[in-house]
């Protein structure tokens, strides 16, 4: 899960009252609504707003199931059951956005008083709920604008900023009025101010944000959401009291996510310095540990070099300079031994087929770089060849020789490789991912090896002649175990963060 993914699981978490518990001695949500419902009959009576002839309201029927029904103002209802889109805890109410909120309210002051003036540029999308603002006369910007106050929230109707998550409760506005951008729905909550904060969480759900794009209307790229989706979207109103607990758990959560994304690059540079701490343990024989009842490295080493004696290796390069005392870098177990590269794999550069003999159609798929290199597996190539020069075998491992030298991959099918890789080989019973992280290793040192003006390169003598400490075989699949054990844990994070 990433931290897209994270947020959106919280929020969905808290419109289904499973973020915090509940607390039965709270104030029902019904009794909320019975409270809205009333300020917004005082207001009507003070002709404040005007009585909405489409007003509703809904009731829950328990038994024998839970069958919900909308009440309109003409008297007539209706059963609005298959609409509920899931199950809220019992002190919770469903209502209609447009019952609690007044949608795209007008504010009536003075022309000559300063206010902020808020384009959708100054609004800051994702989870921010941050915006700045310009100073501007009421007379000036009253009209052909968006009018808001202070405590009202503000979501982009139009596409991509609706998707975006373009909304924000308005906060610290000169003389606490404000206008902005066409393109903005305004709610202002009836009653209790503080609703806002719950309102505008639940806007920037997945499921108000999906259900949104869904009834979008207008043309292609200036599709908007219109006021009318907005007023009729059921929604979930916990007590006041369990708002309250919902929106700390929300913010303490969010800011811990943010936290971690902040942090995404140092963590990523964290993350490579583990796995690169966990191969070089791994070559040093302290990544898992030695069992003496394992046959020593020794033994397998002269299998290999009998193997590489036979009439299948003649001619093949198989001598190789064996006095490298004096290069070891470190101390290794006692059942281990040092050798060269080319001693315990065949090492087979790649020679490319003449360029009219490659196409999209041949005997055999064709790769000359690391253009198709991934994680661990090398990808399939759309150029095949008739023109069979080098085979890197199946199962054997590919290394870059040319810029940029040293990247590694594995293939699990026979390959035809042209001069810019490399195929080594593993001989006896070694398994290819053992080579595969050993050779990962020795990266730095080739590029420090390599040589050429116009591209750096590597030789097959610098690939063969590359001492490397050898294990016993059964302790290589311990090593390569472990390894991938601990990297498959940092790799979760990784895709955790994306």
């Amino acid at each position: 899960m990433n931290t897209k993914q994270l947020r959106q699981k919280i929020l969905d978490l808290a419109i289904r009252g499973q973020l915090v518990p509940q607390d039965s001695s709270d104030e029902p949500a019904s009794v909320l609504l019975e409270k809205i419902r009333a300020e917004k009959q005082t207001l009507i009576e003070q002709k404040k707003i005007k009585k909405d002839k489409k007003s509703s309201y809904i009731t829950c029927d328990l038994s024998p199931y839970q069958k919900y029904t909308e009440h309109f103002a003409d008297g007539s209802s209706k059963d609005i059951t298959d609409e509920i889109p899931f199950d809220i805890p019992e002190n919770w109410a469903w209502c209609r956005l447009g019952e609690i909120t007044m949608i795209n309210p007008k504010n009536n002051i003075e022309d000559n008083k300063e206010v902020s003036f808020i384009p959708m540029t100054l609004i800051s999308d994702g989870f921010s709920n941050k915006h700045s603002y310009e100073v501007r006369l009421w007379g000036d910007v009253k009209k052909g604008f968006t009018h808001f106050q202070e405590g009202d929230i503000g979501i982009a109707k139009i596409t991509p900023c609706f998707e975006n998550r373009k909304s924000v409760i308005f906060s610290n506005l000169v003389n606490e009025v404000g206008a902005g951008t066409t393109e903005l729905h305004v709610l202002r909550p009836f009653a209790y101010s503080e609703i806002k904060k719950y309102i505008y969480w639940f806007i920037n759900t997945e499921s108000f944000i999906q259900r949104g794009i869904s009834h979008f209307s207008g043309a292609v790229g200036q599709q908007r959401v219109g006021k009318d989706i907005l007023e009729n979207t059921l929604f979930p109103l916990p007590p006041l009291s369990e708002q309250r607990r919902i929106v700390e758990k929300i913010e303490e959560l969010l800011t811990l996510v943010d936290d971690l994304e902040t942090n995404k690059t140092d963590l990523q540079s964290y993350i490579n310095q583990a796995k690169s701490k966990v191969l070089e343990m791994a070559v040093r024989g302290e990544l898992v540990p030695q069992n003496p009842d394992d046959e020593p490295a020794s033994a397998l080493l002269e299998r290999i070099k009998k193997e590489q004696k036979s009439s299948k290796f003649k001619g093949k390069n198989t001598e190789h300079n064996t006095h490298y005392e004096e290069e070891l870098p470190f101390d290794i177990p006692e059942n281990w031994v040092w050798c060269r590269l080319g001693e315990v794999c065949e090492i087979i550069m790649g020679q490319s087929p003449k360029s009219e003999n490659i196409s999209k159609k041949g005997k055999l798929e064709f790769h000359q770089g690391k253009i198709f290199f991934t994680s661990k597996y090398i990808q399939s190539s759309e150029s095949y060849t008739n023109e069979i020069t080098k085979i890197a075998p199946k199962n054997s491992v590919l290394i870059c020789v040319r810029a940029p030298v040293g990247e590694v991959n594995i293939t699990n099918r026979k390959l035809c490789i042209g001069r810019g890789l490399c195929s080594i080989v593993p001989l006896q019973e070694m398994s290819e991912i053992f080579v595969y992280y050993w050779t990962k290793i020795l990266k730095e040192k080739f590029i420090q090896k390599a040589t050429g003006s116009t591209f750096a390169s590597i030789s097959i003598d610098i690939i063969r002649n590359e001492i490397i400490p050898l294990p016993p075989l059964s302790e290589q699949h311990r090593i390569v175990e472990k390894i991938e054990e601990i990297f498959s844990a940092l790799e979760f994070i990784e895709e955790s963060l994306i």
